[in-house]
């Protein structure tokens, strides 16, 4: 405490200094010095914006001393973003009340919208009392949280207006209601607190502010090799050999040898404040049945007897009714969930189009060897710090997509036979803004084609991507590609040009699709890239998370080789 007291005491000292050299200066030419060091701090602050009068009008309130804090301007920035997103909140539960009975389609998608934005709202008291509990210097080096809470706000309000159909007259009406009177403004304010956080080292060094602006130390481990913040007995359930020494909160299985015969009462059974890890054991079975982890149940480690004996398994699909955010099989909503050996599957089929089998949102979770089986949309991966390793992902269309720092390492991707008139996208990466902090990685994977493709693999076209949003981000790294890859290796997506703004790269690939003499000429496309380049798409800078800038979360995995590069 004392020491956040110092700090604080420092940065006062010298924000007054500059304040009262700005006075100075200003005093000389004759000019109101209220004013005009004001309008020199707001210039500093939106410099680096893309809607620059907006940041402006936005920051004005900032008055007296508080106009030489960038803290301050911080913190209004994020009320003001709060404020709308607020106000967006409660316009979709007015229309849920006014439009909600007309017809199921509606109903979904204005119910999702008021889910969404609930998040959102979460995301930013994260953001507000990270800002309202810390000094400025604290603020930078938790810049990591900062910039991922942000960029959940946008991916938030982008599914929101992704679920109404534009085909259907009654919901493009509510959707351009919802985009004109409050959404559009939300993606306006939120990229401009993002482009102020993204700004910081550069905002306070022109504030005058000198002290140490690096993140503090970004050691990742304790010296067992385990995140400092587990306890003992975490550090036991996850180290080699954890079948022998994991006891369970509560067991499912189908044979009524457990607690629960669903995973869903299993879920219902978390207790109310609960502390530490909530261990969920799902015998060998197949559940046919749709579970949502909710915001409130954080810390499960749940856990199968292997991806081929506990399948959770679900069909829901758009094709016939369901918005693609509820198709899911299972849905993840809560910080730190972690699965272990189980199967999520959508047997919607090609057919069903858009299909979901998993669902995540949840900060800092991670799945570990887990199949993730479907089609089209497999595996949406929607908001906030994820990691999946020595998984089985299988698809057709846009089969990883969302839009979050996410990484999938060491694991099988497989790419199915589509419809007649379909072809193959692995990704669909959804990043809108240049200053996001999301994108997806797939590292040291083995990319090849399902059995029923391999006849026809050179007759139907296979990408690793195509771009969902504007900045579109996906990086292959240390793969093996198998030859089923269309020499292009990435596609545009249809009546968009996304493709000066992306960003798409490759690392140190190998296998016959690695070859990227082919590769389309795109400016976004980065091509062959060096490894200081990959090096930020690697768990440990891509993933961070804390105070310190590290990936502590992750590594408590014990995954070895999981931080940096997989190859020597």
């Amino acid at each position: 405490m004392s020491g956040k007291i110092i700090i604080s005491a420092v940065s006062l000292i010298l924000v007054v200094g500059v304040a009262i050299g700005v006075v100075v200066a200003v005093n000389k030419k004759g000019e109101d010095p209220a004013v005009e060091s004001h309008q020199k701090y707001v210039g500093v602050i939106c410099q680096n914006t893309d809607e620059k009068k907006l940041c402006h009008d936005t920051l004005s309130s900032v008055k007296g001393m508080d106009s030489a804090d960038p803290k301050a301007y911080i913190a209004t920035a994020v009320k003001a973003t709060m404020d709308s997103v607020t106000r967006a909140f409660n316009m979709s539960d007015r229309l849920t009340t006014e439009y909600g009975g007309s017809d199921n389609g509606t109903k979904m998608a204005l119910d999702d919208c008021k889910d969404l934005l609930q998040s959102a709202i979460e995301s930013l008291q994260l953001s507000t009392d990270m800002v309202h509990n810390n000094n400025v210097q604290a603020v930078h080096n938790q810049q990591a949280d900062f910039k991922n809470w942000l960029s959940a706000v946008i991916s938030y309000q982008q599914a929101c207006t992704e679920g109404f159909d534009d085909a259907k007259d009654g919901e493009k009406k509510i959707k351009e209601q919802l985009q004109t009177q409050t959404l559009d403004n939300v993606q306006k304010l939120t990229g401009i607190t993002l482009d102020i956080v993204s700004s910081l080292s550069h905002i306070l060094e022109q504030f005058g502010l000198k002290f140490n602006l690096k993140p503090a130390s970004r050691r990742l481990l304790s010296e067992d090799g385990f995140p400092t913040w587990f306890s003992a007995g975490d550090r036991k359930l996850l180290a080699r050999g954890w079948r022998a020494r994991i006891k369970p909160n509560v067991v499912v299985a189908k044979d009524g040898s457990g607690q629960f015969n669903t995973v869903a009462q299993a879920i219902a059974s978390y207790p109310k404040n609960n502390q530490g890890r909530y261990i969920i054991y799902v015998k060998a079975g197949v559940y046919d049945e749709y579970i949502t982890v909710p915001k409130t149940a954080v810390n499960i480690l749940m856990y199968g007897d292997g991806p081929a004996k506990t399948i959770i398994t679900g069909r829901k699909n758009y094709v016939e009714g369901v918005k693609t955010m509820q198709t899911a099989t299972f849905a993840n909503t809560a910080e730190g969930f972690i699965a272990k050996a189980m199967t999520f599957q959508n047997t919607a089929g090609a057919e069903g189009h858009q299909a979901v089998a998993f669902r995540n949102q949840g900060d800092r979770s991670a799945l570990v060897g887990c199949h993730i089986l479907g089609y089209q949309d497999t595996l949406y991966v929607q908001t906030n710090r994820q990691f999946y390793r020595n998984c089985v992902i299988s698809g057709t269309v846009d089969f990883i997509f969302g839009t979050s720092p996410t990484v999938i390492q060491h694991s099988v991707i497989i790419v199915r036979k589509p419809l007649d008139n379909q072809f193959n996208t692995i990704t669909a990466d959804g990043t809108s803004m240049k200053n996001m902090d999301t994108g997806i990685v797939i590292q040291g994977c083995n990319i090849i084609p399902e059995a029923e493709l391999f006849p026809t693999r050179f007759q139907v076209k296979s990408y690793l991507g195509r771009p969902w949003k504007q900045f579109s981000r996906t990086i292959v790294m240390e793969s093996t590609v198998g030859d089923f890859l269309h020499p292009e290796g990435w596609c545009p997506w249809a009546g968009e040009h996304f493709e000066d703004t992306l960003y798409y790269a490759e690392y140190n690939n190998d296998g016959p699709g690695a070859n990227v003499n082919g590769r389309i000429k795109w400016k976004g496309y980065r091509g062959l890239i060096s490894q200081q380049e990959a090096a930020q798409f690697t768990p440990a800078q891509f993933l961070q998370a804390g105070s310190n800038g590290g990936t502590d979360w992750l590594k408590a995995l014990h995954v070895p080789h999981a931080l940096n590069f997989m190859k020597a």
